[in-house]
C-alpha cells in the first residue's frame, strides 16, 4: 500500500468518515462518559486498543473463518481484547475503571468496531485495516475530547480536573447531566452539517 494511499485510509476517520460526527456510531459512551475529559480520553483509548487489535486478527485469519459463524467469531475477538483492557484498567487505574463503569465491557457491543471488521478489515488487507482502525479511533478520540472538554469547562470551571475558570464563573450544571450532553452533541452534529454544506458549496 502506497503512502497515498495510507494516509487517505487514516485521514477519512478524522472527518469524512468520522464514527460520532459523521456515522453517528458509538453514541451510547459519548454520551455517557463525556461528562469529564479524564473519563472521554480513557473510553477513546480503550476502543483504540481493542479497534485496532481485533481488526489486525480479523484481517489476519478472514480467510479462515466461515461465513455462517463470521459475526460471532469477530464478537469472540473483540470480547478478548474488552476484557485485557477492563482488567487493565481496573489494575492500574480504578478510579477511572469505576467511573466508567459498565461501558468498558459495553465496548463488546460497540458499532464502530463490530461495524468495521464487518465492512472493512473482513474484505481488505492487514495493512489497509490497520490504518482503518487508525483512522477512526483517532476520529472517535478527538470527538470524546471535543464533546468532554466542552462539558467539563462548561460544567465545571475544570480541564482535566484543573480550574480554568476564575472564581467569577458560575458552572453550568446541566452540562454535566445527560441533557448537557444530547445538547452538546446536537450542536456540534449541526456544526458538522454546515461545515459539510459550506464545503460541497465550494467545490
Amino acid at each position: 500500500m502506497s503512502t497515498k494511499a495510507a494516509g487517505q485510509e487514516f485521514i477519512k476517520g478524522l472527518w469524512d468518515e468520522n464514527p460520532v460526527f459523521r456515522q453517528l456510531l458509538g453514541l451510547c459512551p459519548t454520551l455517557a462518559v463525556t461528562g469529564a475529559v479524564i473519563n472521554g480520553l480513557a473510553m477513546g483509548l480503550a476502543t483504540t486498543f481493542v479497534l485496532i487489535f481485533s481488526s489486525l486478527v480479523v484481517s489476519s485469519i478472514k480467510k479462515l473463518i466461515p461465513s455462517q459463524v463470521r459475526i460471532a467469531s469477530y464478537i469472540v475477538i473483540i470480547a478478548t481484547f474488552v476484557t485485557v483492557a477492563d482488567r487493565f484498567l481496573a489494575a492500574f487505574f480504578p478510579p477511572i475503571s469505576k467511573s466508567l463503569g459498565p461501558y468498558i465491557p459495553l465496548i463488546v457491543v460497540n458499532c464502530i468496531i463490530l461495524g468495521r471488521q464487518e465492512a472493512y478489515s473482513s474484505k481488505n488487507t492487514v495493512g489497509r485495516s490497520l490504518m482503518d482502525a487508525l483512522g477512526m479511533s483517532a476520529g472517535f478520540v478527538l470527538a470524546l475530547l471535543i464533546l468532554s472538554a466542552i462539558r467539563e469547562i462548561l460544567g465545571a470551571g475544570t480541564f482535566f480536573g484543573y480550574q480554568v475558570m476564575g472564581a467569577w464563573f458560575e458552572p453550568w450544571i446541566i452540562m454535566i447531566l445527560p441533557p448537557g450532553a444530547f445538547i452538546t452533541l446536537g450542536i456540534l452534529l449541526a456544526l458538522a452539517l454546515q461545515i459539510e454544506r459550506r464545503t460541497k458549496s465550494r467545490k
